[in-house]
């Protein structure tokens, strides 16, 4: 048992006892202070980043929710939004079935309907559109 607890320095990257030196030492001090940080910034742009940024986005669309959007709640009944409230939504997924909802339990907002401001510019849009091609045939 005793051997195998010789190994520990050689498997820790130490140098064998008779070769120790002053700058070996701090050489790999700053190796493993920069594999640390690496590693660090990996999991960083790979994990933590990408996770924080999800949360922000359904945190938006939570905030967005208003009524007419047809939504799918993640236990995958789909309706459209008749009311919201604080903390819940109220779904239509049939002609007379209403269901409330946690608002945290939507997953995903299929088919938003316009705001009052969208549809006045999408309708001066076409007017606009409209306007231009008639001019352009005369």
């Amino acid at each position: 048992m005793s051997h195998v607890f010789n190994f520990f320095p050689l498997l820790m990257g130490m140098p064998a006892s008779g070769a120790s030196g002053s700058s070996g030492g701090s050489g790999q001090l700053v190796t493993t202070i920069i594999t640390f940080g690496l590693v660090i910034l990996i999991f960083y742009f790979l994990i933590i980043r990408p996770q924080n940024k999800k949360q922000k986005e359904t945190k938006r669309m939570l905030a967005e929710i208003k009524k007419g959007d047809k939504i799918v709640t993640i236990g995958g009944i789909r309706g459209t939004v008749q009311a919201v409230h604080e903390d819940t939504v109220v779904v239509k997924v049939d002609d007379t079935t209403k269901l409330e909802f946690s608002k945290s339990a939507v997953s995903q907002v299929v088919q938003r309907t316009p705001s009052k401001k969208e549809q006045k510019s999408d309708s001066s849009d076409n007017e606009n559109k409209e306007n231009t091609e008639s001019s352009e045939k005369e």
